[in-house]
């Protein structure tokens, strides 16, 4: 299989593309393998709880949240305060990425 695009990383945000969370944001806290990403957001989807996702149905967002990858690297697990904070300042940053009505 080829590789297309850039590959996903710790503390990546992505956007949902496809399925009942379409649209939404998430982090991607887990590299399952090299076709599926293991996401949550700190509020529906917990970090004990992430959604396993097939790679091609999320858009990779250019943005990796340095305090969601210093806590993978300090601690080995991340916060759902911070993966909050890491997509609050996310989309208060990017607002232009948000649909009306959202």
């Amino acid at each position: 299989m080829k590789d297309s695009g850039p590959s996903p990383e710790l503390g990546q945000i992505v956007q949902i593309l496809k399925g009942r969370d379409q649209g939404q944001f998430g982090v991607i806290i887990e590299l399952v393998d090299d076709r599926f990403i293991g996401i949550a957001d700190g509020d529906k989807r917990k970090v004990d709880r992430s959604k396993r996702k097939n790679i091609n149905h999320v858009e990779l967002i250019d943005y990796i949240a340095e305090e969601v990858r210093n806590s993978f690297i300090e601690t080995g697990r991340v916060t759902n305060g911070k993966l909050r904070y890491a997509l609050a300042s996310f989309l208060e940053k990017h607002t232009d990425l948000l649909k009306e009505g959202e």
